[in-house]
């Protein structure tokens, strides 16, 4: 293929995946079927646009790479022991039960023993990319559900490792295959021992020297010099490119770099992973798929129907209610992204026939396409399948009522977290009563025995506040910086005591006007309020009187921030939510000689119908705030605006163009 060629290919894979990924992103689905999708359409048994050659696959492969390194660096002993029962017990439970149940339907289905162990170990994997997204969006992470699934999710990509050993091992002859898997066994302890008690001590001070010349594009080039070689040097050992990957992300991972680390490493992961799916999608053959459509549509049943069914038992066995237990199962009763490494490596090694691996993909991809809607309509699904709920929450009601029995003008503490224990400290110091809710159990127990009002308990929902003493307390006070929770806590109390007052935290300003349009008395900022303390001790050690200083900062606070709100943009400031493209940022907008601005008033230019405001205008060197209505832009003026993006974009283009 000669280079004209190759460049053209190029060009079409990433037109159909940014049309593809912004339609997925428009219909709030995960990007990575749009990815696959992209992969079906333009693959060989379809447009055939793209075809499915060596060089591609081996580059995609590296995708896989970045992932596993990925998953390193999220190997933490620390958090291993501390989830050891929910990662260790439930999700091992899981992963075997899963193998053993589909290795056994595969065998009786006619598949040789080692084929039908593959596919267990394929089956066996759940969509991390896509539940911990969905979770996350529900506030769902630290909910008891949540953290088992997390627990099945971080097992599943540690087996990931032995199985990558395996499957090529189980590919081999029967009579060879003891030895190969005895030899491959021997030579990842090798490398495993090598690398953790070697790679350890050689790569910390690699790397401390790296970071002292302090020059980002050579700590990006060290990293990944550092995990493409140990990747080599694992398959050059006749292991595979993914476990040297891990292991560099685990040794990482006990550095004080790690953070960084993730941050560098993540636009190859995301852009390389792409491709792989999109390598995955070029082996779907939609033509075999609609022969062997019954057989598609069982193994989905399987997947989504069979591992549901284990996995609420499963979590049930290991103490969970029945709630809990199938909203778990509902949460990993899909095909996972391992599940593609798995396959693709059984596939190239002829381990699993066409026959086989077509339906598998084709199921896969339709069972990953179904768990967005699974995890949706989670909780009519629960209620259908587990009956009402209202037994566990009567309970926790119950207990809620119980400690907030006789207490009256008390506090009710929304989240004993960090913050929240600090204010229930100052609350006693000052002979205040109050009630804290915290929806974490393993906090609830750890404080449980110290005798403090704290109790488990989702705020947000109207029976607990109710059961808090709502009805008696004389403040309410949200710890944590939750908008939605947040917004669901006022409501309820603008609906059964307006007259409370409300006190809420967030992280910054980006939703300060929302919440003190739902009732909030006080937003406070975390970063706002770290700008003024710092900004108060900076003045006071200038020599500014402390009374004014002090009159500075309530000034400050009873305009909502007005003053330090929005910032100008710079490189190192990175958007890490999608909503926060909607932050208030200051921009500058020079009028010049024919600007459709000059001799207009900033009422004329009602920028705010744009959401923008003019909060300083600075003319021959003299910078006014607080500029009139009236005011008259003139030829030379900068005007300071501020507003979201598309607003600041709209503003500059009406005060130039008209």
């Amino acid at each position: 293929m000669h280079p004209g060629s190759s460049l053209q290919l190029v060009l079409i894979l990433l037109a159909v995946a940014v049309l593809v990924a912004a339609a997925a992103r428009a219909l709030r689905l995960p990007t990575m079927l749009a990815y696959l999708v992209t992969g079906i359409a333009i693959g060989p048994f379809a447009l055939g646009w793209i075809p499915d050659s060596d060089e591609a696959r081996y580059l995609a492969e590296f995708g896989v790479v970045f992932l596993m390194f990925s998953i390193g660096l999220e190997f933490s002993l620390p958090r291993l022991m501390t989830m050891r029962m929910t990662v260790f017990g439930f999700g091992g439970a899981q992963v075997v039960l899963t193998i053993v149940l589909s290795a056994g339907v595969g065998w009786m289905l006619g598949l040789p023993p080692l084929a039908a162990l593959a596919v267990g170990g394929i089956m066996s994997m759940s969509s991390t990319a896509i539940v911990s997204k969905m979770l996350a969006e529900r506030l769902e992470v630290q909910t008891s559900h949540g953290r088992q699934i997390f627990g099945a999710l971080l097992f599943q990509d540690l087996a990931v490792v032995p199985l990558l050993i395996l499957i090529p091992a189980f590919a081999r002859e029967s009579d060879a295959m003891a030895a190969t898997l005895g030899l491959a066994l021997l030579k990842a302890t090798v490398v495993l021992g090598f690398l953790l008690f070697v790679g350890q001590r050689v790569m910390r001070p690699w790397f401390q020297w790296v970071a002292g010349h302090k020059s980002p594009e050579l700590f990006t080039l060290n990293l990944l010099l550092f995990t493409l070689g140990l990747a080599f040097l694992t398959e050059s050992a006749g292991l595979s490119l993914a476990l040297g990957a891990f292991l560099a992300g685990m040794l990482v991972s006990e550095t004080e770099y790690r953070y960084q680390v993730e941050d560098d490493i993540k636009p190859f992961r995301d852009v390389l992973l792409g491709l792989f799916f999109v390598t995955i999608g070029m082996r779907l053959d939609p033509t075999q798929v609609m022969l062997d459509w019954a057989d598609v549509l069982l193994i989905v049943a399987a997947i989504v129907v069979g591992k549901g069914v284990l996995v609420a038992g499963l979590a049930m066995a290991f103490g969970s209610g029945r709630p809990t237990a199938w909203r778990t199962a509902l949460g990993l009763a899909q095909a996972g992204e391992f599940g593609f490494v798995l396959l693709a490596q059984a596939a190239d090694l002829k381990l699993l026939g066409v026959e086989v691996a077509q339906p598998l993909l084709a199921a896969m991809v339709l069972s990953m396409l179904i768990a967005p809607l699974l995890i949706h309509r989670m909780d009519a699904l629960t209620r259908l399948l587990a009956g009402s709920e209202w037994a566990g929450r009567a309970k926790e009601v119950h207990d809620i009522s119980v400690k907030s029995f006789g207490k009256s003008r008390h506090v009710i503490v929304c989240g004993y977290g960090r913050s929240g224990q600090n204010l229930a400290r100052l609350l006693e110091a000052e002979g205040i009563t109050f009630i804290a809710l915290d929806a974490d159990p393993e906090r609830i127990r750890a404080v449980a025995a110290s005798g403090v009002s704290a109790v488990y308990g989702d705020a947000s929902r109207r029976e607990v506040l109710v059961a808090a003493g709502l009805s008696r307390a004389q403040a309410v006070v949200v710890t944590y910086s939750d908008v939605h929770s947040s917004m669901a806590i006022l409501r309820h109390v603008r609906e059964l005591r307006p007259e409370v007052p409300v006190i809420v935290r967030t992280i910054d300003d980006t939703h300060i006007d929302a919440l003190k349009a739902a009732g909030a008395s006080e937003v406070v900022s975390e970063v706002m309020e770290g700008s003024l303390m710092l900004a108060s001790h900076a003045l006071m050690l200038l020599g500014v009187p402390l009374a004014q200083v002090l009159r500075r900062v309530r000034d400050v606070r009873e305009t909502r921030y007005a003053l330090m709100r929005g910032f100008f943009r710079g490189a190192s400031d990175v958007d890490h939510e999608l909503d926060q493209q909607s932050q208030p940022r200051l921009n500058t907008v020079l009028i010049t000689q024919g600007a459709a601005a000059a001799g207009h008033t900033l009422e004329e230019l009602a920028l705010d119908e744009l959401g923008v405001d003019v909060v300083a205008i600075r003319r021959q060197g003299i910078k006014g705030v607080d500029p009139e209505p009236e005011a008259e832009i003139r030829v030379g003026d900068v005007l300071v605006l501020r507003g979201a993006a598309g607003g600041l974009a709209a503003a500059e283009f009406r005060l130039l163009q008209g």
